[in-house]
């Protein structure tokens, strides 16, 4: 190999995919380069695609040509594609993508209120098959950050605050991506990592959540990470779990840990995947991992993001140049750059000689290992049209993630209206259905849904004749942007008081139930008030809610953490400390029984 061929194989970017199943031949808003310029310009052969096409045929189209145009380079190396997680209801650029052609299932926060490893290591088998049809062989998931700070933007994508239940999970899921449990072996395989497998990249390496004031490292505003109450063993306890199920790879994170001492040695405060101390000194060495270490997205070099500037994620280190940053990178242990395509500052450090070539060799070799473990330099490196439509969105698949989406349903409180909806009626029950929108948060408003007919409940317009009315809602959050930071669910967790108005109208007019989207907590404590039934869901169809509410499936869900009391209790509760918020509304495990 070259050295610029070497130099491309560092280096694991975005890219998007094009009309029709094209390779998309303009950079995106993302600043995602094109397929050609990446891989025939640059030599990169792992590239992270963005949102799906409508069609899981169109999926694998693209994928094919993707792998066409690998093979016509010089070495032919075919190229890696991974994926942020797109099997739930998010629909974040930067983090998780809509479900679009793949089946939907809750989120990570609902597969861990089901507290049922099983059920993970089949969402997890579920994924690798649609993954494995459409060409993606690496998944930039699971994560398994605590989610201490309740304020985080980004604890939808945990399995909640308890590490020990966040170990399990997190350790089913790897079995079942990399097809190495009991669910893989019961359809035949031989349970080793290989050709049927999913490659896992565990993040955020040593354990994203203990943000100071719950604020995202994607912004300056939230680099610092912090451990006042000494918890750092703590968050790093998953990743252990994770290391012993045999994740293939580990993504360090963005955030920047301030004050932190561990075994009497101050810890450098620059961001994670520019620590030596921790990717070779704790990951590599005291951990014993062998596998890829990828840095988080963009440490290097200043982007346009929806037409606004986006820093490097540099932090600790911003005063660096783009080359020293990359040798800080390479010097820390990393394998791979995540979110970059510059391989002309690593053939610059090599020339200048302040990389030796043998550095580049070993993160090389891993790298190449892993395409050959996976099968991809076999004949066979492109995928079917015609199975990937088969076995994406397959019906047993949708029906195994709505039945998700319905045992996760957690049920808080029923006081207002008994659980499960109509049972013991002699006639149907008159249901208003409808979701509290706030196109115009000054004025929120309620706007029906609509429902399949099913046995024992009527939908109506109005309450006047309604015996129940369903409100859902979506966790409060702080409106912020424009452009990528509007992603991000941060800041505060109370309803603004518009919203608790129209809930508080309704329930006065008929029993209420309240059904909150949680993709992180929120203080519910007003709701309560209110005295309306309180649900929540973590990822759930209008159909899967009312088959749980029903009983259709019964609803299983029990909290993944603490639901505090107040905004005030979570101030005062030190950040990286599991379930120390004072006083907390309900507890993590709460849940009531559902009746059938």
């Amino acid at each position: 190999m070259t050295l610029a061929e070497k130099a491309g194989q560092l280096f694991h970017t975005m890219v998007e995919v094009g009309p029709d199943g094209t390779l998309a031949e303009e950079s995106s808003r993302l600043g995602a380069a094109t397929a050609r310029e990446l891989v025939v310009e640059r030599h990169l052969t792992h590239v992270n695609v963005l949102a799906a096409p409508p069609t899981a045929r169109e999926f694998a189209r693209w994928h094919d040509r993707l792998q066409e145009l690998a093979a016509g380079t010089r070495l032919g190396i075919p190229v890696t594609v991974s994926s942020d997680p797109r099997h739930s209801f998010t629909d974040n650029p930067g983090t998780a993508l809509l479900s679009g052609p793949f089946s939907q299932w809750p989120e990570p926060l609902g597969l861990a209120a089901t507290r049922d490893e099983r059920l993970v290591e089949e969402h997890a088998d579920a994924v690798r098959r649609e993954y494995l049809a459409v060409g993606i062989r690496t998944a930039l998931h699971p994560q398994v950050d605590l989610l201490t700070e309740p304020r985080w933007a980004r604890g939808g994508a945990t399995f909640g605050e308890d590490a020990a239940l966040t170990g399990r999970l997190g350790a089913a899921c790897v079995r079942g991506l990399q097809a190495t449990g009991d669910v893989a072996r019961e359809q035949g395989l031989d349970g080793t990592f290989g050709p049927h497998s999913v490659s896992t990249m565990t993040k955020h390496f040593p354990g994203g959540g203990p943000q100071q004031d719950g604020e995202d490292p994607h912004f300056a505003y939230g680099r610092e990470q912090v451990y006042p109450g000494g918890h750092f063993e703590t968050h790093l306890q998953p990743f252990r779990d994770l290391l012993a199920a045999g994740t293939r790879q580990v993504m360090p994170y963005y955030g920047m840990p301030v004050g932190l001492v561990r075994n009497g040695d101050p810890v450098e405060a620059v961001g994670f995947g520019f620590n030596r101390q921790v990717v070779t000194g704790l990951l590599r060495e005291e951990l014993g991992f062998e596998g890829i270490v990828c840095t988080d997205w963009g440490l290097v070099t200043d982007a346009e993001v929806f037409g606004r500037p986006f820093p490097a994620r540099a932090w600790g280190v911003e005063h660096l140049s783009r080359l020293e940053r990359v040798e800080r990178i390479l010097a820390a242990g990393a394998d791979q750059l995540g979110g970059e395509a510059c391989p002309d500052l690593v053939v610059q450090l090599v020339r200048d000689g302040r990389v030796p070539e043998e550095r580049l060799d070993v993160s090389v070799a891993r790298l190449l290992t892993e395409k050959f473990v996976l099968g991809l330099f076999d004949a066979g490196r492109s995928v079917d049209e015609d199975t990937a439509e088969a076995v994406v969105g397959a019906a047993d698949l949708v029906a195994a993630g709505r039945r998700a989406q319905s045992r996760a349903v957690t049920v808080l409180t029923t006081e207002a209206v008994p659980l499960p909806l109509g049972a013991g009626r002699s006639r149907p029950l008159r249901l208003v259905l409808a979701a509290l929108v706030e196109e115009d948060p000054a004025a929120p408003r309620l706007q029906p849904l609509t429902t399949a007919d099913r046995a024992g409940l009527e939908v109506v317009d109005g309450t006047d004749h309604a015996d129940v009315a369903l409100v859902r809602l979506e966790a409060p959050y702080e409106r912020r942007g424009p452009g990528f930071e509007s992603f991000f669910h941060a800041g505060s967790l109370e309803f603004p008081d518009a919203v608790l108005d129209v809930v508080r109208d309704l329930a006065a007019r008929v029993p209420t139930i309240a059904v909150v989207h949680l993709d992180r907590p929120a203080v519910l404590t007003p709701l309560v008030e209110a005295g309306v039934s309180l649900v929540v869901d973590f990822g759930a169809s209008t159909e899967a809610l009312l088959d749980a509410l029903t009983g259709v499936v019964p609803a299983e869900g029990r909290l993944p953490f603490d639901l505090p009391r107040s905004t005030a209790a979570v101030t005062s509760s030190p950040s990286d400390a599991p379930f120390s918020t004072p006083d907390p509304l309900f507890r993590c495990g709460h849940g009531v029984p559902s009746r059938t």
